[in-house]
């Protein structure tokens, strides 16, 4: 499990090397190119962290923990500021205790996000993970609108070895979670995910199909703890913000499932998301193999992009 664990950190420095290029030798260069600390140093950073897609309420607030850490602990060089900043961007992004509370509980997972951005890879990575963790998982296809996504959601779940229910392209996804909600008391599930369809373009329909859904659950299974992910390509740097507010209009949102960060110098988004919406980072992907998904860790995650491996 540890030699795991090391595997996915190594793979997560290197995933977020086109960031840490990016972003985070930026920020290094601030701190090397000023001697003292004073009003342009702090701009400075302000300005960089900005530029690496952390966000504007994000980076305001950690130049003002930067500032009262300085102060406090009478900070002189600029050099002195790399660990306050580094320890203050975990802090901004630590989980608490019951981030994965979904996973003690008889659960549903509903995951949802637009197409393209690995939603259905993302259903059949966290069964894998979660059928590898001892659980009984169901995966259940209710993104009817591309017969594509119930093929691959299909071709998921046999590599992962849990069960499927799915119907035809274009049945109603509702009755797709019904038929769901029964076989899952009856097979004694612990968790059952959710695949829905992906389409922002018209959120009123998005809302009401959401709705509906969630409405059966209740119904039929109403004991049933929930869980709502939302799953966003860590590519669209600010296009993946703007899309976690329109969705956390139509879903109460519990947590974000961050995509293709290996792709990207913009993983910086994990902590703007984070500070902008107050939704949890809890899954990010760093590659296409099954186990590249994996639970957030914000030590792990602050360490790997400031990392000088």
């Amino acid at each position: 499990m540890e030699e795991k664990k090391k595997g996915f950190f190594s793979r997560l420095v290197e995933g977020l090397t086109k960031t840490r290029n990016a972003v985070v030798s930026g920020i290094e260069n601030v701190f090397l190119g000023y001697e003292v600390i004073d009003e342009d140093f702090y701009e400075e950073l302000e300005e960089t962290l900005i530029m690496g897609d952390i966000g504007i309420r994000a980076s305001t607030d950690i130049i003002e923990e930067l500032r009262k850490r300085v102060k406090e602990e009478r900070l002189t060089s600029p050099a002195q500021c790399r660990e306050v900043l580094i320890d203050t961007i975990k802090r901004k992004m630590d989980l608490g205790e019951n981030a994965y509370e979904f996973e003690n509980r008889k659960s549903v997972v509903f995951v949802i996000g637009v197409n393209g951005v690995g939603k259905t890879t993302s259903v059949g990575k966290l069964a894998s993970q979660l059928k590898n963790d001892g659980k009984k998982v169901l995966v259940v296809a209710a993104d009817t609108f591309r017969a594509a996504a119930i093929e691959q959601l299909e071709e998921w779940t046999k590599r992962a070895g849990v069960d499927i229910i799915a119907q035809n392209e274009g049945s109603d996804p509702g009755a797709v979670v019904f038929d769901a909600c029964k076989a899952a008391k009856a097979r004694n599930t612990d968790v059952m995910i959710v695949d829905t369809a992906g389409r922002l373009h018209n959120k009123k329909n998005l809302m009401e199909e959401l709705k509906k859904i969630n409405k059966i659950i209740e119904r039929e299974y109403p004991d049933a703890y929930r869980e709502t992910l939302v799953v966003l390509d860590g590519t669209t740097g600010q296009n993946a913000l703007e899309q976690a507010r329109v969705f956390n209009e139509a879903a109460n949102i519990t947590g974000i499932i961050l995509t293709k960060l290996d792709g990207s110098a913009k993983g910086g988004i994990a902590v703007a998301i984070q500070a902008e919406l107050s939704i949890p980072v809890k899954y990010i992907g760093v590659g296409e193999k099954i186990d590249d998904l994996q639970k957030f860790n914000s030590k792990e995650f602050v360490d790997a992009l400031f990392s000088n491996e």
